[in-house]
Formats: C-alpha cells, structure tokens, sequence
C-alpha cells in the first residue's frame, strides 16, 4: 500500500476508532482501530497517568502523527491476505498486531484536555 493512498478519514463516522482507507491498485481496502486498541497503545507508554479514553480528535491526530507506523502495521496484516484475515480486504488491527510489529507510538502529538465534571466519579 502507498503512503500517497493511505488516508485517515476524519470526516463523520459512527466507528468508534480510528478509520483508515488506502488502496491496492484498484482494490480499496479499508482499515480500523478500534478506540479500546488505541487506548491500550497509549497506556503501554504513559504508565504513569490513570485510565483516560481517547476522544475521537485525540486518536486522529495521533494516527496522523504515526501514519508511517500504522501503514506498516495494516499492510502487514493486509499482505497475509484472506488465508489469515477472513474480512479481507477490511483490516482490523489488534493490540497483537501492534506488539508483534514492535512500532512505536509518537505521543508528542497528544493533547490531553481535563474530563468535564460530569466524567468525574462520585464517592
């Protein structure tokens, strides 16, 4: 898959993660990670901070950050072709993708901005 053709689809979506489109000549192929993967990458770096979902904005930008890695990661799973992913051409990446492919996350791009008082927890 080309870089030049690997594109995240930011625009409205009911998928609650992150959406990728690219292309194999003329066989588009679709791609997804899921908002809970996306949760899991980022806490396997920030050890330190609490469990704190990623918002839709939040998990763009840092696929737009890491499109290198991620390309990698889909078309890994891509190229095992129908054999190995039955949804193929759909791609879904799985946490085990991304620990097998060892890639990884640049969170300088993250921006974490305070839950409102109504995600808060009261006691």
């Amino acid at each position: 898959m080309s870089v030049s053709q690997f594109n995240i689809d930011d625009g409205p979506h009911n998928m609650d993660g992150l959406r990728l489109f690219a292309q194999d000549g003329a066989q588009p192929v679709e791609a997804f990670i899921s908002r809970k993967v996306m949760d899991v990458w980022v806490d396997s770096i920030e050890r330190n901070r609490g469990r704190q979902s990623l918002f839709r904005r939040q998990y763009n930008a840092l696929g737009k950050a890491n499109i290198e890695s991620i390309r990698r990661i889909v078309g890994t799973k891509y190229r095992q072709g129908p054999a190995l992913n039955r949804q193929h051409p759909f791609v879904e990446v799985l946490f085990a993708d991304i620990t097998e492919s060892g890639e990884a996350l640049d969170l300088s791009e993250l921006v974490r901005e305070p839950l409102p008082p109504a995600f808060h927890r009261v006691a």
